[in-house]
């Protein structure tokens, strides 16, 4: 039942991940999530250090930012980091995960999504058969919309900690 939950990885921010051992696991794609993983949600912060990792990326990883926001807002940042975008994805449903496999010819075991959330990212990217990435969220604040699903989240946190499944800062690769 929890296992849809369960990210292949966990690291505290998307500057601790360990590329090279998704490059050497096959990944060529890197699904990023927007609000709390590269950006604090309802704030514009373009980063110059994000965008130094993101262009440092590139060189290996074709590099999307796959977010549930509107084009207006995922735009920008597609914009300043010169990467790709896919905008209303509707994670965790499955059509634009699907879309993006089609459109840049992947395979599930070329794509990796990273994300802040159990209930979007990682469920979302398990669903589909993709490597998941789950990073800490960059500030408390979220969309409105985000609020119920940290709270299941909460839930599904101390369920994974009871049964040592996954711990909230106990970070694994």
């Amino acid at each position: 039942m929890f296992n849809r939950f369960v990210p292949d990885m966990y690291q505290e921010s998307i500057f601790t991940i360990n590329y090279k051992k998704l490059k050497k696991n096959g990944i060529k794609c890197l699904l990023f999530d927007l609000d709390n993983t590269i950006s604090p949600a309802r704030e514009v912060v373009l980063s110059e250090k994000v965008k130094k990792l993101i262009d440092k990326l590139k060189k290996d990883f074709k590099v999307i930012l796959f977010s549930n926001n509107f084009p207006k807002r995922v735009g920008k940042f597609g914009s300043y980091y010169d990467v790709d975008i896919a905008c209303i994805s509707l994670k965790p449903f499955s059509y634009k995960y699907k879309y993006i496999l089609k459109k840049y010819n992947l395979s599930k075991k070329e794509v990796a999504a990273v994300g802040d959330q159990l209930l979007t990212d990682i469920q979302g990217g398990n669903k589909m058969g993709i490597t998941t990435v789950l990073v800490d969220p960059i500030s408390s604040i979220d969309e409105k919309e985000t609020w119920l699903n940290r709270q299941i989240e909460k839930r599904i946190f101390k369920t994974f900690k009871e049964k040592n499944i996954l711990i909230k800062g106990k970070y694994y690769d």
